[in-house]
């Protein structure tokens, strides 16, 4: 991605910084998919309004194949709006797309875990304090 605000330093260190905080990709986590995340996505992209440098919180950490999914239903300027941009339900057959039909932001962002807790994520290793990543 050679486009500003992309090609960047303050770009790079963002995007480094989510993927440190948030190394599993959010959507699939809501349907208990272990993936890495490869990708951070703006949750309001930048040409819908949204910050181009924005805090932790309204960022993403997704795998390629759920961005791309988001991106052409939501964010790409032919995008209807009729397409859900996060496809899947959780264990409880409620869909990870909060709004069912589109995404804005709200309900799903990377300030909430993916998941009530992420107990299943967590290696708490004996004589040691802290959480470790597994």
């Amino acid at each position: 991605m050679s486009k500003w605000p992309y090609s960047t330093a303050t770009w790079q260190r963002l995007r480094a910084a989510k993927l440190s905080a948030s190394p599993l990709c959010e959507p699939c986590i809501r349907r208990e998919v272990v993936e890495p995340a490869t990708v951070v996505d703006h949750i309001v992209a930048i040409s819908k309004g949204g910050e181009p440098f924005p805090p932790l919180s309204g960022l993403m950490a997704m795998c390629e194949p759920c961005h791309n999914a988001k991106t052409n239903a939501k964010d790409h300027p032919n995008a209807t709006g009729f397409r859900r941009a996060l496809k899947g339900f959780d264990v409880d057959g409620n869909p990870i797309d909060p709004e069912g039909w589109g995404f804005d932001g709200q309900g799903l962002t990377a300030a909430v875990p993916a998941s009530e807790t992420r107990e299943d994520l967590v290696l708490i290793l004996p004589n040691q304090e802290g959480d470790q990543w597994v």
